[in-house]
């Protein structure tokens, strides 16, 4: 009994026991594209990776963070770039958000 309520104590103290991969890293590897300028779907500039999954394509929203903000001019006003980014992903309602730490041209 002493060992299981010992076991109980330290599982609750440590939360990333039980904690989802929802915030892992993951690579994608698509389109990036001015969400405004190239795509037209929305009113402001915005970065917008897409990417083909199940013969579908899939728009991911990137966050206006550092790294973004200095990719877009490599972008906008133009046709896209294929690319491959690195970052977390979380849904909005219907939209996939995309937070990058990485971005690299595709090679």
């Amino acid at each position: 009994m002493i060992i299981l309520a010992a076991g109980l104590l330290m599982a609750a103290s440590s939360p990333r026991l039980f904690a989802d991969d929802t915030n892992a890293p993951v690579t994608l590897s698509g389109l990036l594209a001015c969400g405004k300028c190239s795509l037209h779907i929305c009113t402001e500039c915005q970065n917008i990776l897409q990417v083909q999954q199940d013969g579908k394509t899939v728009n991911y929203w990137l966050t206006q963070n550092a790294i973004s903000k200095d990719f877009h001019s490599n972008i906008c006003g133009t046709d896209g770039e294929k690319v491959t980014v690195t970052g977390t992903v979380k849904d909005d309602g219907d939209k996939h958000i995309l937070t990058a730490s990485k971005i690299e041209e595709a090679k």
